[in-house]
């Protein structure tokens, strides 16, 4: 199309001058964009309106309206229609580039915890036009069938070291606000690089329940597991000596530290955590042990029910001890997984209480994919050469003994 010759009546002309700005600009634009329109039609029929014509390809078959929203505002166009092929305009189709950047770009925003409300003051600063809450909600459901492939995945390196957790999220079931449970798994695999393995939205943290997610993880290949670390919930503990028997399991020292101060009379809390913290940090198992004996000649007699909890928790919290010195620190607790719910807590806070489950799973899924797409480019937790290193010396002490 070489060139175009717009025509505006005089009276249409005129009357943009008694409105106001917006308005007019608005209302010229919209009857621009229809003459294109017009035109573009014209040029693919190959004959203009009422014309005879040997080269015509078509026919017209009436209008549909379309409104596209722009920076100016809502426009209304007519697009033609023709009665035997779907008339396509290069304008329109540079317009749905341009709408499905804006969709996606507001899907970033909720995905980045930016509140709906915002969302809506955002969109009509820029386009003229407010989404509203619902018309957002009805987009993100875009996002259901990519977070469901993220989390049927298969996993296919190994993953040596793996941490699970769970936090609570408000979820409106059966017109009633209820408590549910976010399973997580964090891995870190082979290369020494955290991945997002899993995550579920469930009902609680019931040994069913963390059975049935640690065997889902299994069947989609999770293996070469060497470390678990996690608190000391006692369904998630069961679950994990039933699903991957043989595995090492630590608990979080974090954690551990904690269920011991509790018990503790207050007065003692402090002076007891900066021991406790030295007793675990110890370089070597036997250090460890005998600080430990100390420790609990000395509290013994104030802090027995504390102590009780440490002598029966200790060895469970010391498995760490088994790994290199530089893998300890990062595995002692479970604070790489900690760090990233509270990532999700803070994109919660913003919903407060989701609408259903699978909202709940979609937004939440939504973050933890887009975190583990993060840490591709990112550099490795571990250089795990002395790791594997030390792998292979134990696996050639098993073969030297079943051979004798």
């Amino acid at each position: 199309m070489a060139q175009l010759n717009f025509t505006l009546d005089r009276d249409f002309f005129t009357g943009l001058f008694k409105k106001d700005r917006e308005q007019a600009f608005g209302e010229l634009m919209e009857n621009l964009l229809n003459q294109f329109l017009l035109a573009e039609s014209a040029e693919v029929l190959q004959a203009d309106p009422y014309a005879r014509s040997e080269e015509r390809t078509d026919y017209r078959n009436g209008f549909r309206e379309r409104e596209i929203v722009c920076r100016i505002g809502k426009l209304t166009l007519k697009v033609p229609r023709h009665r035997n092929e779907p008339f396509h305009s290069c304008m329109l189709d540079n317009y749905q580039r341009s709408e499905q950047a804006l969709i996606t770009t507001m899907i970033e925003m909720v995905i980045q915890g930016v509140a709906t409300r915002n969302i809506e003051k955002v969109t009509e600063e820029l386009c003229g036009k407010q989404f509203s809450r619902s018309t957002i909600s009805a987009l993100c459901k875009a996002l259901t069938k990519e977070v469901r492939a993220f989390k049927e995945r298969p996993l296919e390196k190994d993953y040596p070291f793996v941490m699970l957790d769970a936090m609570y999220i408000k979820v409106r079931e059966d017109h009633r606000v209820r408590s549910k449970g976010l399973m997580i798994a964090l891995g870190i695999n082979s290369d020494g690089r955290k991945e997002i393995l899993g995550f579920e939205v469930c009902d609680g943290e019931t040994e069913y329940l963390w059975e049935k997610f640690l065997r889902h993880l299994k069947n989609r290949g999770l293996r070469g597991v060497d470390l678990i670390t996690s608190d000391s919930h006692t369904g998630l503990v069961a679950a994990i000596k039933e699903v991957f028997q043989g595995v090492g399991w630590q608990r979080c020292q974090f954690h551990f530290i904690r269920n011991i101060l509790d018990a503790a009379p207050k007065k003692y809390q402090t002076a007891l955590g900066t021991q406790l913290r030295e007793v675990l940090h110890a370089k070597s198992m036997e250090e460890a042990r005998r600080k430990k004996k100390v420790l609990m000649e000395e509290y013994e007699d104030c802090c027995e029910k504390a102590m009780n909890i440490l002598d029966e928790g200790f060895e469970d919290a010391m498995n760490v001890m088994s790994l290199p010195i530089k893998y300890r620190m990062t595995l002692r607790t479970s604070n790489l997984l900690e760090r990233e719910n509270q990532e999700i807590r803070r994109r919660e806070k913003v919903i407060r209480i989701f609408p259903n489950a699978e909202s709940a799973e979609r937004l939440l899924g939504a973050v933890l994919m887009d975190h583990h797409d993060d840490w591709k480019g990112k550099s490795r937790v571990f250089e795990m050469k002395e790791y594997n290193e030390l792998k292979e010396s134990k696996g050639t002490v098993v073969r030297l003994l079943e051979a004798a």
